[in-house]
């Protein structure tokens, strides 16, 4: 992996882990272009700047951080189903992260359902009781383990999950956000952990391509929260699934006309 690549990766992953178009699907989809998806490093690096943006979240954030323990006990039980399902289906997940036609099909599901979203949860906006209980956070938590199908998308996942709970867009999001922290940071400890346990070690270039990468996705990552928070507001849903459902055709289309998209 080039210098130049790994900008352009994190870069990818700053505007797209908050945003309900699949970060892993569109990095999937980057590092294929670029013909690097398949190397042991870029499965690493890809969920190594998740670092990057994970402290965006924490310094916007942070006064909600301090605030009470309430928060952290509620993280903690919404992150249990994936850590779960993590550990369990981990190989299977792993297979899935070069399968561009899954990212695809699932760019265009969510982009379609995206349409009615916002339609459907209208009412949430005017619900004055925006308290999240510790039943609404493990709810939010299992729709957070679809996300873990590339193409899906986590904060997609998590945010229509506290829709369903009665949860307005703002809220929602917020707590996506903060569900991203300690399910970020496991699934980074657990990926270099498995590096290491492979008895593989980074060069000092590799290293410099983390902290690059974890630097670029953390300036990134800022732009993007609270940009999209805004957007999400005034516009809702229904753009992130125009948007979706043209990606996830274009791949298709590639894909089943016989086009490498490792090799482009």
């Amino acid at each position: 992996m080039s210098l130049l690549e790994s900008v352009i990766l994190a870069i990818i992953e700053g505007l797209t882990e908050f945003l309900p178009v699949s970060s892993t699907g569109h990095i999937i989809i980057g590092s294929s272009l670029m013909g690097i998806a398949a190397h042991p490093f870029t499965k690493v690096f890809t969920v190594a700047i998740q670092l990057g943006a994970i402290l965006s979240v924490v310094v916007l954030y942070w006064r909600k951080f301090l605030q009470s323990l309430d928060l952290y006990y509620k993280l903690a039980i919404a992150f249990i189903p994936a850590a779960i399902i993590g550990l369990l289906l981990d190989d299977y997940i792993d297979s899935l992260l070069e399968r561009v036609d899954v990212v695809g099909f699932m760019l265009v599901i969510g982009g379609i359902l995206f349409l009615f979203v916002d339609k459907a949860f209208e009412s949430n906006e005017e619900n004055l009781d925006q308290r999240i209980t510790y039943p609404v956070a493990l709810k939010i938590g299992l729709f957070q383990c679809i996300a873990m199908i590339p193409g899906v998308s986590r904060s997609a996942a998590t945010i229509i999950g506290g829709l369903t709970q009665k949860l307005n867009k703002k809220t929602a999001a917020e707590f996506s956000f903060f569900l991203a922290v300690p399910t970020m940071f496991a699934a980074t400890l657990y990926k270099m952990y498995s590096f290491y346990k492979s008895g593989q070690v980074f060069t000092s270039n590799e290293i410099n391509l983390l902290i690059v990468g974890n630097v670029v996705a953390f300036i990134v990552a800022i732009v993007a929260i609270k940009s999209f928070i805004s957007f999400l507001t005034k516009h809702g849903f229904k753009l992130f699934g125009y948007y979706r459902i043209i990606v996830g055709l274009i791949i298709l289309i590639l894909y089943y006309l016989g086009v490498d998209l490792a090799i482009i």
